[in-house]
């Protein structure tokens, strides 16, 4: 009997899971023995326990993906916030102005934008896919050591374990110790920027609506939960983050409130704080023989948008079909020209997305009177673009729409 090719999935987040459940659900799967390795505890979603702070904005390609894989039954029937309409505005307009940009999902022949979605639930309905497969999973484990040698790449295990994966598929996060250990280098922008977040209770009901204003610090974004509360990511400087983690509640809804110009009127904080620097980062290289990055061990990007979870599915959907198409013609998988087609198919849209992003950033960042004139002219011509307007937005939905 042929032995089957020997694959090791690093990070046991979104991202890597997502591997791990593809490649389960793959046409080659009895051909493969996969084994995923993460240096932290099994993740752990309890519907009674409160919404978790890290969430993310699912597209509808990624939702999907995640009901293909099976997934996306598990997370509907536990919580999630779909959300049908989505405001972006400038600080110096009003949240109802004429550059306001809108976006319904009746527009776009769609049952909502997106939805909003606990990361801890994500990875909880990934797992429930793997029960009864032929997977390993190994949570609390840590990689000591990696090394490239012949036949792919040797681990040593916290647990003195060693293992020779044909394919290491990276999924280990922003600062990836695989990455790391194997010496790729990547190309990083720091911003000047710190993101706070937290839950709090609205005055005014949320109506479905996803809210964004960018202000000259950044912007800050109110993005509605399943409970009736909305969750805050408020992009601002490293001091005003700081302040915000040790204001009293009454201070803090106060500032967040202005913030967000009181849209949604007086906010009252309901939910754990956290802070982390923002930066975008890119892999100067996706893979090497044997080797291939996904999700933030690959690219970061800002989280104005909600684009970073659903970069990281389609880089794993693209590469468990790479490796698939490569299987069908008879084809090593884990050999460089294989491995280059996933990397030449997420590269450039990955790139893309950060730099847009990072762009946008900075365009709404800047004080100058002509610039300024500039945003609300571009998003009063965008709010009447037509196909311009519907095709940014399909891209926005993701290919699998």
């Amino acid at each position: 009997m042929k032995p089957r090719l020997k694959l090791v999935i690093a990070g046991g987040g979104m991202a890597g899971l997502a591997v791990a459940v593809l490649l389960h659900r793959s046409r080659h799967a009895a051909s493969l023995d996969v084994t995923l390795i993460d240096a932290g505890p099994r993740p752990v979603f309890l519907p009674g326990d409160d919404v978790g702070l890290r969430v993310s904005a699912i597209s509808p390609g990624t939702e999907a993906l995640l009901a293909r894989a099976g997934a996306w039954d598990h997370v509907s029937s536990a919580r999630c916030s779909s959300y049908e309409h989505m405001r972006v505005w400038d600080a110096g307009e009003p949240a109802d102005g004429p550059s306001t940009l809108r976006f319904d999902a009746d527009e776009f022949a769609t049952p909502h934008l997106g939805t909003i979605v606990e990361n801890a639930l994500v990875q909880h309905a990934l797992l429930e896919c793997l029960n009864g497969s032929r997977i390993e999973l190994r949570f609390a484990t840590r990689i000591e050591s990696v090394e490239a040698v012949d036949g792919g790449h040797r681990l040593t295990l916290d647990s003195g374990d060693e293992i020779v994966a044909a394919l290491l598929v990276a999924a280990d996060g922003g600062r990836s110790p695989v990455r790391e250990a194997l010496g790729i280098g990547v190309e990083r922008l720091a911003y000047e920027q710190t993101a706070f977040v937290t839950h709090v209770r609205p005055e005014k009901d949320h109506g479905s609506t996803a809210w964004q204003r960018f202000l000259p610090t950044g912007p800050i974004g109110l993005l509605p939960l399943s409970d009736g509360r909305v969750s805050v990511v408020w992009s601002t400087t490293p001091e005003v983050a700081a302040r915000a983690m040790d204001y009293d509640d009454d201070a803090l809804g106060d500032a967040l409130g202005s913030a967000s110009d009181f849209v949604l009127g007086q906010l009252e904080p309901a939910g754990p704080r956290g802070s982390f620097r923002l930066a975008a980062q890119h892999a100067k290289d996706y893979v090497r023989t044997g080797l291939a990055l996904v999700g933030d061990a690959a690219h970061t990007v800002h989280p104005l948008a909600g684009q970073g979870a659903n970069l990281g599915f389609a880089d794993a959907a693209v590469l468990v079909a790479t490796l698939d198409a490569a299987l069908d013609a008879g084809e090593f998988p884990a050999d460089r020209p294989v491995l280059r087609r996933y990397e030449r198919q997420r590269r450039g849209a990955n790139a893309l997305m950060m730099h847009a992003l990072t762009g946008l950033n900075r365009l709404f960042a800047s004080d100058s009177a002509v610039l300024g004139a500039a945003r609300r002219t571009g998003m009063q011509w965008f709010n009447r673009a037509g196909p311009v307007r519907r095709r940014i937005v399909e891209v926005a939905f993701g290919a699998e729409r």
